[in-house]
């Protein structure tokens, strides 16, 4: 017997009461924030909006800027890469210490103290890690070592560390876990049920994770740049302090294109080592 569809969403009233409730909700914020997206249209930010995109035209080709520009691209993907690299150094280490799976203390069901403590301690350092964003992290380091990349490469490795390790322990602890304990059990070491039991089973996860973060590690490394971190971003900053918006817009015309070129290396890695 056929029954037929109803005429309206049984959820409806459901659905208009959860989506209000989270409208009430946003209010508060959009007020705390002072979000007013119709000063955009107002005819002062018009004009000056108009006046700075007609600046963009015509766009800055010069050979002696472009090869700059070359320059300052490989500079930020050299930046973004070795953060990550440095990132990985710290992160594989912490995410070994702070993962249970691999615990042989926790194999009875109750980890010993001492490792607790130790996961603990771990996990509250990646937490300081991540909880300082790359941007802060720059400006200290810049005025620790002064102007370049080194900045943006530590803060890069700091704050991407952070984010690794945590979200590493959580890809490991998620997956299938029957042939680690195994392992344990039967007188595996740590790095021996890692490798052989844990490993495996998670790697491409991980490894399209990682990449993930290599992409974008490349859009922070622009950011980065603003506070004297080097690389596209730093010349960027110089371009609009000079008002040159022929500078500016071929900037941006390179980044999209780092980005676009930094997606498809991704997609590839995903795909090779997926």
């Amino acid at each position: 017997m056929n029954t037929a569809a109803p005429d309206r969403d049984p959820a409806w009233l459901a659905r208009l009461f959860w989506s209000s409730a989270a409208l009430v909700a946003l209010w508060p914020l959009l007020v705390a924030t002072e979000f007013k997206p119709w000063v955009l249209w107002a005819p002062d930010s018009l004009r000056v909006s108009g006046n700075f995109i007609a600046s963009f035209w015509p766009l800055a080709h010069g050979s002696e800027f472009l090869w700059l520009m070359l320059a300052e691209t490989w500079r930020t993907v050299a930046m973004a890469t070795a953060g990550v690299t440095l990132a990985l150094l710290l992160a594989i280490p912490l995410t070994l210490l702070s993962t249970r799976v691999i615990s042989i203390s926790a194999i009875s069901g109750r980890m010993a103290r001492g490792p607790f403590w130790l996961r603990q301690s771990v996990r509250w350092l990646l937490i300081v890690l991540r909880s300082v964003p790359e941007l802060v992290w720059a400006l200290v380091f810049v005025r620790v070592v002064g102007l370049g990349p080194t900045a943006g490469v530590l803060a890069i490795a700091l704050t991407y560390g952070g984010m690794l390790g945590k979200v590493y322990g959580e890809i490991l602890e998620s997956g299938e876990t029957h042939a680690t304990e195994t392992l344990l059990r039967n007188g595996a070491g740590r790095l021996q049920a890692f490798f052989y039991g844990l490993l495996p089973a998670s790697a491409a996860e991980l490894t399209s994770y990682t990449v993930y973060r290599w992409e974008c590690a490349i859009r922070s490394s622009v950011v980065l740049g603003f506070v004297g971190a080097g690389g596209l971003g730093q010349q960027m900053d110089n371009s609009m302090k000079m008002f040159n918006g022929g500078e500016v817009a071929t900037m941006l015309l390179i980044f999209m294109a780092l980005v676009a070129l930094a997606d498809q290396v991704s997609a590839w890695l995903r795909k090779a080592l997926g």
